[in-house]
Formats: structure tokens, sequence, C-alpha cells
């Protein structure tokens, strides 16, 4: 009973282990959508300049006027950068050639957070990211194997077996979800503040992609995964009760309950959730714990079925009465 003490034992601190290193870009994009609409109003305002000039434009960085030809253009750095105070003081430069046509590289480096006192988070997380997606991915693929050979080979087909493949695929469950909802949170490549213009599309996918319904049914399968993990954790700590308290019952009906417990019992909880963070907390991807008591409707049924798998393992441990 030893192994299988240590096996649930694992499988529980696993289970609660969830990772979540998607950063919110709400905020940032209405200051970029505030600061075009000012360079709008501005450029409306402002007579056009005649002869061979630049026309005004926006570049989804900076708000540039007319620029003279042969002339090096300069604009203050844009103020909806979240290091705005550092660089308040700086200008962006851009190059109108001799045809009147701006040149698409800029200047940018005034406007850079290029602090060398500050950590590079960005890269950390990013690194760390990778680290737990090479993760998930390794478990996945040992899960789909060992759930497929399982499921081949019909000598293994038991009780005890039929229970470590419902608890494979909740684990399954979980990583894809985990990484699915990852993928969409995953902007594209834009870095604000380079030497590359930013398109339209990313602009757009970086102010909507949080709102994405796909992201929130990801997220929403990711908690519910989370939970199957736990309780079929717990159906397999009733199920060695079993066999050592109750002597004779028909293995057939006892796993129609346990069906009940691993994949109905969330619902139970998921379902509350997800009406209340739709009519409450409808914000983002539905990642962020605004609410802490939004976030025990699904983590005190998780918490109750550790603590009874804790207890049930406590009770197949003792030694039985000579």
């Amino acid at each position: 009973m030893s192994r299988g003490f240590l096996l649930l034992t694992l499988l529980t601190v696993f289970s609660s282990i969830q990772v979540s290193s998607a950063k919110p870009l709400k905020a940032l994009m209405q200051r970029w959508v505030m600061y075009t609409e000012e360079c709008s109003r501005n450029h409306s305002r402002e007579p056009p300049l005649t002869g061979v000039v630049c026309n005004r434009t926006f570049d989804m960085y900076a708000c540039w006027p007319d620029g003279l030809a042969n002339t090096t253009v300069s604009v203050s750095c844009p103020w909806y950068l979240p290091w705005h105070h550092k660089v308040q003081h700086g200008s962006v430069y851009r190059e109108c050639d001799a045809d009147g046509q701006w040149v698409p590289q800029k200047n940018t480096s005034e406007c850079d957070a290029n602090d060398p006192a500050q950590p590079h988070y960005g890269q950390i997380l990013k690194k760390f990211r990778t680290m737990y997606t090479v993760g998930y991915s390794l478990s996945l693929g040992a899960l789909v194997l060992a759930l497929g050979i399982l499921i081949t080979f019909r000598k293994l087909h038991c009780m005890r077996n039929n229970i470590h493949m419902n608890l494979f695929a909740s684990f399954i469950l979980r990583a894809l979800s985990i990484l699915i909802k990852d993928a969409m949170l995953e902007a594209p490549s834009v870095n604000i503040g380079q030497d590359q213009d930013v398109t339209d599309y990313e602009v757009e996918w970086l102010v909507n992609n949080e709102t994405a319904v796909g992201c929130r049914i990801a997220v929403v399968m990711m908690q519910y995964s989370i939970m199957a993990n736990s309780y079929w954790l717990l159906v397999e700590g009733i199920y060695l009760h079993n066999l050592l308290v109750i002597t004779v019952f028909t293995e057939r009906n006892y796993f129609n309950i346990y069906l009940c417990i691993g994949w109905g019992a969330p619902l139970i909880f998921l379902v509350p959730w997800v009406m209340v963070k739709y009519l409450y907390e409808n914000e983002e991807c539905w990642e962020q714990n605004i609410n802490m008591q939004y976030w025990w409707i699904i983590r005190s049924p998780i918490l109750l079925a550790v603590v009874v798998s804790t207890l049930l393992v406590v009770v197949f441990q003792r030694p039985s009465p000579t």
C-alpha cells in the first residue's frame, strides 16, 4: 500500500500546480487607442504643407506631422508607453527622403526602456514558459502513450486500470487545455518601439485577444480538468478503501458511481463559476482571479477532494486488527 500512497500523494501535489504567465495588455492598448485618436484630431486641425513633403501619418508607433523633403523629423516619445515617465524628454526620429516618402526605419533609441539596472523580466518569463510548455508536452506524450497501451491490450482491462485510464484522460485534458490557452494568449511578434512597423492586425489582436471566446473556453476546460484530476484521485482512494473494507461488491455498479464522481462532480461547481464569471467578472480571458470569493467556488471542492483522499489514505494505511 505504500506505493499506492506515494503515487496518490505525488499526483495530488501535481494536480495542485497551475501556471499562468499571461499578462493583460488591456491598459496599454487603451492608452494606445487614446493616443491614436489624439493624433487624428491634431492632423485634422493642422493645415497641410505645400510642395514636396512626406504626408502626415500614424505608423502604429508615433504620430508624425508633414515633413519637408530631405529632412529629419522628430516627435516626442509616445505618451502611451508604460515607461514614458523615464523617456518623456526624449524623441523619436524619422527621415523624409527627396521624393517625399518616409524612410521605413526610425530611430527610437531615446524612447526605448533600456535601463541596465532593470532585470529582463520578459526574457525570464519567456524562458519559464518554454520550460513548462516542454514539460507539459512531454507529460502529454507520456500520458497518451500510457492510455493507448491500457486501451489496446484487453488483458489489462479491469476496474483498477479503468480508473487509471480515466485519471490519465483527465490529465491529458488538462495539458491540452493549458497548451491551447497559452497558444491563444501568445501575441504575434510585436516589438513596440523597434524599427519594424506594427500591422493593424497585430494591434487589433492585442486589443481583442484576451476577450476571445476560444480563450475563455480553453480556461473553462482547464479549470474543469483540474477539478477532474482531484476527483479521479478521490476515486482512486475510494476504490482502494473499498478493496479493504467491503469484501463483496459489484464492480460494474460501482464503476458507474465512479464515473459520476470523477466527471460529473466537477460540473456541479464549474457551472456556477462560469455563470458568476460571465455576470460579474467578464474580463480578459478569465484567467485572472480578481474577486477571490468567486475563485473559491472551484477551489473549495478541490480542497475537499484532497482532504477526503488523504483521510482515505490514512484509513487504508492503518494496520488491520489481529
